[in-house]
């Protein structure tokens, strides 16, 4: 699941949008969609019914008055049935090899040349519920560090720790992993989990509010935020709130972070049984949750930009963003959402693959260009690589 839906916001959307353990490769061509009228803020989502099952995204909306380009069109051009089990994370080495994060075995593994192996198992993990081993990411210097970074659910909190990550792609081994930085509060649901490195060389760390709803708007607290911290783990030099790792706030449950090509950073977020988003991510933004979900237009609190009014649709986790399309997987609604973006505006979603590959997790791009987008609880997983093509 998810992520349990409890809870009706005060405020409600103003702007609307209309979500199985497998990993997907999709790579992207130079060919469009076919939306009937895509990017408006008044114009429904379209699903296109190319490469699979056609959703129907009625209530699917961006809150933009742009009109950007429809989203290239995804292919999947290679299944990989490996035998994942409940994969949450996908990064990749600079030779192209794929390393996978499982959430209930605590188990990394790599994926290279169609071949599944297990490089370690990350030690202090306490799966349960949503919790477990959850976001990946790879230091910036990597060629030179060796670090791999890890969000888990240890038995008292939440964490993250780096290990180093040695011998050659096709033996690798996991080291010992050192805690830089915890607290952040844990629960059988939204626990957060996403984590990766910003062109300005820091860590951005998603958590979720943890069914502590007093979190979120308290920005001394961990839960319900995006925090940004040093490779050591300390709040970031220039943190809006001062010596304090939060970055912004009022968030429900962060799953998705990713950069555009001028360096702005998006956000996917579980709502309660409304209301899923898409957000820019302003620094000491406050989003509201718990007091609004949504894009409501209250005074002080910022709206998103896309809003999936219908969770059963959407329920976004791993996002990545591909020559101006943020791609995002979607868990109940068991569909790869495009949303095409313009500058800090949204268009309006396309629905792919709806129904065919069950709940998607993360999506990633690799390094030869193609997006990797991972299943989750087909009991075993499996990857599809993706490329856009006319």
């Amino acid at each position: 699941m998810a992520g349990i839906r409890g809870g009706q916001s005060s405020e409600r959307r103003k702007r609307l949008v209309p979500a199985s353990a497998l990993a997907l490769v999709v790579a992207l061509a130079g060919c469009t969609g076919s939306p009937s009228s895509p990017g408006t803020a008044a114009t429904p989502g379209v699903s296109s019914s190319h490469g699979g099952t056609a959703s129907s995204a009625s209530s699917a909306r961006g809150t933009s008055q742009a009109t950007p380009a429809p989203p290239l069109i995804p292919e999947v051009v290679q299944k990989l049935d490996v035998g994942l089990q409940l994969p949450w994370s996908v990064v990749f080495l600079p030779d192209g090899t794929a390393v996978v994060s499982e959430r209930d075995s605590a188990q990394v593994k790599s994926i290279r040349n169609g071949q599944a192996a297990t490089v370690g198992k990350v030690s202090g993990v306490d799966p349960g519920g949503e919790g477990g081993l959850l976001g990946l990411a790879l230091s910036p210097d990597f060629a030179t560090d060796r670090w791999l970074y890890a969000y888990f659910t240890s038995p008292s909190d939440n964490r993250v720790a780096r290990m180093k990550l040695t011998g050659s792609s096709d033996q690798l081994a996991l080291g010992e992993a050192e805690v830089i930085f915890s607290g952040m509060p844990k629960a059988s649901t939204h626990n957060g989990g996403r984590i990766r490195f910003g062109p300005d060389g820091f860590l951005y760390v998603g958590t979720g509010d943890s069914q502590r709803r007093e979190q979120p708007q308290d920005t001394n607290a961990l839960g319900g935020k995006i925090l940004r911290l040093t490779p050591e783990g300390r709040p970031a030099p220039g943190n809006p709130f001062g010596d304090n790792p939060v970055y912004s706030y009022g968030h429900r449950n962060v799953q998705g972070l990713a950069w555009d090509s001028e360096g702005r950073l998006w956000a996917t977020e579980f709502g309660p049984d409304v209301d899923d988003e898409l957000n820019l991510i302003i620094p000491g933004g406050n989003y509201g949750w718990p007091t609004v979900t949504g894009a409501p237009g209250r005074s002080g609190l910022i709206d998103a930009k896309v809003v999936w009014p219908s969770t059963s649709e959407a329920s976004p986790s791993g996002l990545e963003v591909v020559d101006g399309v943020a791609y995002t997987g979607a868990l109940r609604g068991q569909r790869l959402w495009a949303i095409p973006l313009s500058g800090e505006e949204a268009g309006t979603p396309v629905a792919y693959f709806t129904g065919q590959y069950g709940r998607l997790r993360d999506v990633a791009r690799a390094p030869d260009g193609s997006l990797w987008v991972l299943s989750n609880n087909r009991n075993p997983d499996f990857a599809l690589i993706l490329r856009a093509a006319p």
